[in-house]
């Protein structure tokens, strides 16, 4: 009988890569149909990160003309990745936590955010005082407590959207 759950556990867990790789696909081809409406350059990659789907956008000629599809502080970025979502679950039915990052700007912004998590936990242990940081969207809020948890220290997120923020909190 083991055997067989086994083998159930493995499918199981091979049907969830299938549906995330589906969503990825989902999403690349209704971003190429943007891309050519938008006539931006950019080619798509996919990937499936911590238990979701991850798709990119990004071009050779400098990400100068995709910059557009990322806005002033990633607001466009996060418009075009719920609209991607909203593509994907009218395609599958379900409920899509893909994430979207265009031109490296969430790669780079996860690293920002990583170092402020560490910098707001160190001083949350020196000064033996809460943290607060300024609002930040869930993504963003994400990072930071991640990087609070990899310091020691939790963390947790208070106010209402689009003022919630996070508050560090010392051992």
């Amino acid at each position: 009988m083991t055997e067989g759950t086994t083998s159930a556990a493995a499918a199981e867990g091979g049907e969830t890569l299938t549906r995330l790789e589906q969503e990825g696909e989902i999403a690349a081809d209704y971003l190429e149909g943007l891309l050519d409406i938008a006539d931006l350059d950019g080619d798509i990659d996919m990937d499936v990160e911590a238990d979701r789907a991850a798709v990119s956008i990004i071009s050779d000629s400098g990400s100068r003309d995709l910059q557009k599809l990322v806005g002033r502080d990633g607001e466009v970025l996060e418009a075009l990745q719920e609209l991607t979502r909203l593509a994907v679950h009218r395609e599958t039915g379900d409920r899509s936590r893909l994430m979207l990052d265009i031109a490296g700007y969430r790669a780079k912004k996860r690293a920002e955010l990583t170092e402020l998590g560490a910098k707001a936990a160190d001083e949350a242990k020196n000064s033996g005082e809460p943290v607060k940081l300024k609002p930040m969207t869930p993504f963003e809020r994400k990072v930071v407590h991640d990087a609070v948890a990899a310091a020691g220290l939790r963390s947790e997120s208070e106010g209402e959207e689009p003022q919630r923020f996070v508050v560090v909190l010392p051992a």
